[in-house]
């Protein structure tokens, strides 16, 4: 069987669960929408806080985008993943608080780091006894330096390398090609691994730590929201 028609079948279960799932939330099935809050919650949160560099904003942000969703179900209609949509809501609202901020500031940062620097690719597996008892505190550098670059690497690294979704999903969830979903990531990769060195490999899949209690925190600030709204139209 081709690739192409494998692509299709595998993903036909997903869509049709993604399907069921949002036209139970259409009908107003508040567990759904926990359901799906609770299903996306790390990916998302990760991708406000890579977008916005700032825990408690990334959970406001998280919040905001997760009652759009609520409100615009009825626009989704199946072309992507539900998660695809999802990260685009979270994604444009992250990008408005940014423009907010940056008019506020009355200050907009372009970073634009030379195309002509070759970097070292080389990364030794080696781990010593003092890199495997630190790795919280390699961890806790490994987001700094993540912090420092530009948004569209940033967005991009936290994606594909953190949330390991596919270059297909990341280039629809950023309405950009996958070519330059790919480019971003070599560039992400190269400036990270300039500071880091063999340290990135340890630390990357366990950036921006999302606990139980964060994920309790938004689905019940969330929901509370929903039912302060039910109550102000009654």
């Amino acid at each position: 069987m081709p690739m192409d028609a494998q692509t299709r079948l595998s993903e036909t279960p997903l869509r049709d669960a993604d399907a069921l799932l949002a036209s139970q939330i259409l009908a107003g099935d508040r567990s759904a929408f926990e359901q799906l809050m609770r299903q996306y919650n790390r990916r998302l949160y990760r991708l406000a806080r890579a977008a916005l560099r700032d825990d408690a904003e990334a959970e406001d942000a998280l919040q905001e985008a997760y009652l759009s969703a609520f409100r615009r179900i009825a626009q989704y209609r199946g072309e992507a993943a539900l998660g695809t949509w999802l990260s685009r809501l979270v994604l444009n609202e992250c990008l408005g608080r940014l423009r907010r901020r940056a008019r506020r500031d009355n200050v907009v940062q372009i970073l634009s780091p030379s195309s002509d620097v070759e970097l070292d690719m080389a990364i030794s597996t080696d781990e010593s006894p003092e890199r495997a008892a630190t790795r919280a505190e390699v961890r806790s550098l490994l987001e700094r330096k993540l912090d420092e670059l530009p948004q569209s690497f940033r967005t991009v690294f936290v994606m594909r390398c953190v949330e390991e979704m596919s270059v297909e999903e990341t280039a629809a969830a950023l309405e950009v090609p996958e070519a330059t979903v790919r480019t971003r990531l070599f560039r992400a990769r190269s400036l990270l691994r300039e500071s880091l060195a063999r340290d990135i490999d340890l630390a990357e899949r366990d950036l921006f730590e999302f606990g139980g209690a964060t994920c309790d925190r938004i689905v019940d600030s969330v929901l509370e929201r929903l039912s302060n709204e039910d109550h102000d139209r009654g």
